[in-house]
């Protein structure tokens, strides 16, 4: 309950009420019911009257509007000129400031002002007031003998004058002001707190007063105090007995006297225009200097406002009038200051001035927080539409008339206008929802304007204002999906009428047609990356879907027709503006696969199934604009390696050309995505059957340019190209190999599982690739085969060169092979350089084949003379040199790749022909002595021997023991026996003599038990060759000695020869003779391989020597016979 000074008492309800709408109203009834007013006003509607005789709507409606604004300048003046109190402000301005402010808010002209400012200044001033709310206290004095007390507060307002006049008038001081100072009828009395420190009161009081420099405000805290009967006392007393000491005190005062607890007082000239705080009771006497707080509300209102100002509007309108104006002035401000970088939405903060004149009108029209934040609300809400205001201005509002909406109540004229405002504005926010696209580009700065357009709506439909007073169910996400809905129809029909053709013609329409899936494609973009979050993270609507699907079912429609126009009218042209149109298309049907809910199949599902007449003229392009593309690269390419240096590039431009050109064929594959699988392995066999087709075209005009090139060109030169050529074909090679991984044959094969069985995939594409890679392998093998024979003639007159007889003596081995390994070195290393790897390697393989043979043909083409040996050294050494040339170090050709059967067969030939007469006479010996060891039976007999080396003094021992199983070469049938024992080779044991036994007659099993000693060194028996050769002959007086048979025995084996410890002085003790059974052997006539050769050597004496000596003994043999 409020208590005023009228007489009339108000709760806190009516206060948020306008002042015309509460009691305030009868003040002006009163004021305007004299007869001045009352002629003023009349005469005022009867010139209105007569004026809108004539007038057309549009001036009267600008009329109207300056009218309603003098109406609010004239209230902005009248509260400058009766301001009260201090500004809310940290900063004060003067009236001049204030009034230079509202002059340029209202483009109000200079003397105009002036006039305004006179008719003010002649109105009746209002009757100023404090508007006093005593909200509570806490930490007051307990008076009553509980410890407690029965507060109660009095106020008034006394000036200067009446209060010295006052305290004049009394006799002695005393405690109580307020009640002493004026009459009870300018005193107020809150009500009587029972038994409590801490009161609540919330009671608001109006106080006039006439000015603030010599008002002050008074308010005093007082324990009530009520006459108790005796018995009453006694129980006190009896339960209380600490509240006797108090009994005894409140004796001795006069009956019914009150308790005072305090007071608080406030100049008001002190005080701003609203103030709420809490403020300390002081006490009169130091006794008790700590008397609690007391919570005040203070606010200076006017009563009897000038009623003429504004034609009888509420301070409420006037209020909302003047809020909109001066934020469309600041807002204009603001646009003229940020004009180069475009209009800055308004963040909802005025100037200083601005907020001082609000303030300083709302309060002195006692409009409450809540009216005010009403009307902020009506008035920025106004504005957004203009997108002039920052969207986090209205949620701030929302959320304040949110708090208000639980505290107070409105009137119902205010809660119809906020009823309306809220519905109007969701309604408004739809229409930008359905315009979003174009309102809400997908910008940095526009997205997140779309996110807080969403947010208000969702917080207007979660407001209790808007459940309260909307009376129809709202359901904001099926009003978003409706609203996108009919956007996106919209936009599309408008996007339709843009991309219109201009005629008839079909690829004008198909031209039209691409051009919207365009625009429908770039929609489906935003929608999915910028737009779909905004909606779902603000109002929970998967604006993707939505339009996704609405633009799948309008755009198929478009589709169909257009396609429905094109049949039987396709060709190239045509079918070729319909390839973008395609590709478009699958980038829109791909996007499905973000889709949250998928319900009834898409309308664009089979898209694919309408440009199948278009299908053959995109192969066929793909394949001639490829095939032009490789005619160009070949008909301006020279043959050379793109790049040398550390990276080298081997092949030349058009093999560069004709990967890229190859590449588009691929892409096509990938683009296309046929869904149909059977019908896609179709189309996979006619792409790889083109690739093929490109492939060997380009393999024949190759060749055809490297001919047009090597006319007039040098050997080398052509070489050279033919070298780039490999490169080439092998680059194209590697290319075709990659084929079936660029154009994903195993997804195919996937794909077309239950459709194509394995033989069939496995056997079409395969096999063309085959093909293709088989010409490539054939012209690439021809190629290098060109080269090769160049360089094996090279190689081969190279090799014959040194065969030449007479230039044998004139050069060493190294002189003479130099030509050709510089020759070697030379090519191989340009190959290397210019063949990619495996060609080269390829080339060194057949090169190497070719050397070898070469030099056997050479090498065997050369009689067996004189100069053979000296002939094969210098070919064994250009044997080596070339392995060393072809093997490079481990970097070219393996050694087990190298040492081939050919390889062996010339290295034993030239090794074989390269030795001396003695390095021929020891192999020989070590072939007979590995002929002994490996010969089984004893068929011509046996000799068994006792054989040791004493190293102490270099003596070998040989005891004959017997002969056993002799052939009988008598004609008796018996045998006169008896053995040779020398040391071979004669060039080693040249200073050995023979050593013979005696003669067993008519015996063919002779016993000897014959010993014979050699001087001789270990190194001799242990030199290449070495052996003792036991030969046993039939003895005969007449004729020659007849042949019983030979052996050999390495004298390696004879014990002592060998290594072994010896002792401390590294002599080694004697060893015990071995005894050693050797089957007799017999040579095979004309069967040496080393004799022929040494037999060659017509002029060395020992070979001869030798070789009669074998010759005899070949004869002598028993094989030959019987053979």
């Amino acid at each position: 309950m409020m208590t005023s000074q009228d007489g009339f008492s108000r709760t806190e309800d009516d206060l948020l009420q306008p002042p015309d709408q509460t009691h305030g109203s009868t003040w002006n009834r009163q004021r305007q019911s004299s007869p001045a007013r009352k002629l003023g006003m009349t005469r005022k509607e009867k010139d209105t009257r007569d004026f809108k005789e004539n007038e057309n709507p549009e001036e009267k409606e600008k009329r109207h509007k300056e009218q309603e604004l003098k109406s609010l300048y004239k209230e902005l003046l009248y509260t400058i000129t009766h301001k009260l109190g201090k500004p809310l402000s940290a900063e004060v301005f003067t009236d001049n400031q204030l009034h230079q402010y509202i002059r340029e808010a209202f483009s109000m002209a200079v003397d105009e002002h002036q006039s305004l400012t006179e008719r003010v200044q002649n109105t009746e001033p209002p009757i100023y007031c404090l508007m006093a709310t005593v909200k509570e206290a806490k930490g007051i004095l307990g008076k009553d003998v509980s410890g407690f007390s029965d507060p109660y507060c009095l106020l008034t307002i006394l000036e200067d004058e009446k209060e010295s006049k006052t305290r004049r008038s009394r006799p002695k001081p005393r405690k109580a002001v307020v009640k002493d100072a004026v009459s009870d009828e300018k005193v107020y009395t809150t009500d009587t707190k029972k038994q409590t420190l801490n009161p609540i009161w919330n009671q608001t009081f109006v106080l006039e007063f006439e000015d603030t420099a010599v008002a002050s405000f008074h308010i005093e805290m007082w324990d009530k105090d009520e006459e108790l009967s005796l018995a009453q006392k006694l129980e006190e007393i009896r339960t209380n007995f600490h509240g006797l000491r108090r009994m005894i005190k409140d004796a001795k005062k006069e009956k019914g006297q009150d308790d005072y607890l305090g007071n608080i007082v406030l100049r008001l000239e002190d005080l701003h225009c609203t103030e709420d705080n809490w403020y300390v009771l002081e006490p009169r006497t130091e006794t008790y200097p700590d008397r609690g707080q007391c919570h005040l509300q203070l606010k200076f209102i006017h009563k009897e406002r000038d009623g003429t100002l504004s034609a009888g509007r509420s301070a409420y309108v006037n209020y909302c009038g003047i809020l909109l104006q001066f934020v469309q002035s600041h807002i204009s401000k603001q646009q003229v200051i940020h004009l180069p970088q475009g209009s800055v939405p308004w963040k909802g903060e005025l100037c200083g001035e601005g907020q001082t004149l609000l303030d300083l009108y709302a309060t002195q029209c006692n409009l409450s927080p809540f009216l005010q934040d009403l009307a902020k609300w009506m008035a920025y809400s106004k504005l957004y539409q203009s997108l002039e205001v920052d969207s986090s201005v209205l949620l701030q509002q929302l959320t304040s008339i949110e708090y208000h909406w639980h505290q107070q109540d409105l009137p119902y004229q205010q809660k119809q206008e906020l009823g309306d405002s809220l519905r109007g504005f969701l309604q408004y926010g739809l229409c930008l929802v359905a315009k979003y696209r174009d309102i809400f580009p997908p910008t940095q700065d526009a997205t997140p304007r779309l996110h807080r357009l969403l947010r208000i709506l969702s917080q207007v439909c979660k407001t209790q204002a808007f459940q309260k007073l909307n009376a129809a169910q709202f359901d904001l996400h099926d009003e978003v999906n409706e609203a996108v809905h009919s956007g996106t129809q919209e936009w599309f029909a408008i996007k339709k009428g843009q991309h219109q053709p201009m005629t008839k013609d079909l690829t004008e329409t198909v031209s039209a047609l691409s051009r919207l899936i365009g625009e429908v494609q770039q929609d489906i973009k935003h929608n999915k990356d910028s737009w779909n979050r905004v909606f779902v993270s603000a109002v929970q609507v998967d604006v993707f879907t939505v339009v996704y699907q609405k633009l799948d079912f309008l755009l198929a429609g478009e589709v169909r027709h257009t396609l429905s126009l094109l049949e039987g009218e396709m060709e190239q042209n045509l079918a070729n503006s319909l390839f973008p149109l395609y590709l478009s298309l699958q980038v829109i049907h791909k996007d499905k696969a973000f889709l949250q809910k998928r319900g009834k199949l898409l309308e664009l599902t089979n898209f694919h199934e309408g440009f199948r007449e278009a299908l053959p003229y995109w192969l066929n392009k793909a394949f001639s604009t490829t095939q032009d593309r490789v005619e160009r690269a070949v008909q301006v390419d020279q043959l050379q390696p793109l790049q040398s240096g550390p990276v080298p590039i081997k092949h030349s431009s058009s093999a560069v050309d004709l990967v890229t050109c190859v590449q588009p064929i691929c892409q096509l594959w990938e683009q296309l995505s046929w869904p149909d699988p059977e019908e896609a392995f179709m189309l996979m066999v006619k792409l790889t059957e083109d690739v093929c087709k490109i492939v060997m075209n380009y393999c024949r005009i190759l060749k055809e340019r490297v001919r047009e090139l090597s006319e007039n060109s040098d050997p080398g030169r052509a070489v050279n190209m033919l070298c780039v050529v490999v490169n080439d074909l092998e680059h194209l090679r590697s290319v075709l190999i990659r084929l079936p991984q660029q154009l994903n044959w195993a997804g195919l094969r996937e794909r077309t599982l239950h459709v194509i069985g394995d033989p069939q995939f496995h056997n079409v594409l395969p096999s063309q690739l085959l093909h293709a890679q088989g010409v490539l392998n054939k012209e690439i093998h021809s190629a290098l085969e060109t080269v090769g024979r160049k360089l094996n003639s090279d190689i081969a007159m190279y090799v014959r060169s040194m065969s030449t007889r007479c230039r044998i003596p004139s050069k060493s081995t190294e002189e003479a092979v130099v030509p050709l390994i510089k020759y070697l070195e030379r090519e191989l290393q340009y190959m290397n350089e210019n063949l990619v790897q495996e060609n080269f390697n390829s080339l060194l393989t057949p090169l190497w084949t070719n050397s070898i043979r070469t030099l056997y043909q050479v090498a065997t083409q050369q009689k067996q003379e004189d100069g053979l040996m000296v002939f094969c050294q210098r070919l064994q050494f250009t044997l080596q040199c070339l392995e060393q040339c072809f093997h490079a170090e481990g970097n070219g050709m393996p050694l087990d790749t190298l040492h081939v059967d050919s390889y062996k067969i010339l290295k034993a030939h030239l090794t074989h022909n390269s030795l001396n007469c003695q390095q021929l006479i020891e192999k020989f010996l070590d072939r007979k002595v590995w002929e002994q060891k490996v010969y089984s039976g004893e068929k011509y007999g046996a000799v068994t021997l006792l054989a040791s080396y004493r190293r102490s003094d270099h003596r070998l021992r040989v005891e004959v023991l017997n002969a056993a199983n002799l052939l009988p070469m008598d004609s008796n049938g018996s045998s006169d026996p008896f053995v040779q024992l020398r040391l071979e080779p004669g060039h080693v044991f040249s200073e050995v003599e023979l050593r013979t036994t005696q003669i067993k007659n008519c015996d063919l099993n002779p016993l000897f038990d014959e010993a014979f000693e050699f001087l001789v060194s270990v190194e001799q028996c242990q030199a290449a060759g070495a052996c003792l050769v036991v030969t046993v002959l039939d003895y005969d007086t007449l004729t020659t000695d007849d042949f019983e048979g030979e052996a050999f025995l390495a004298l390696k084996a004879v014990p002592g020869v060998g290594g072994g410890s010896g002792d401390r002085q590294g002599h080694q003790p004697d060893p015990s003779p071995a005894q050693i059974r050797l089957p007799l052997m017999h040579p095979k006539p004309n069967d040496d391989s080393i004799l022929k050769l040494l037999e060659s050597r017509r002029g060395e004496r020992e070979a001869q020597l030798f070789v009669k000596k074998r010759r005899q003994r070949e004869k002598q043999s028993q094989e030959g016979k019987q053979q």
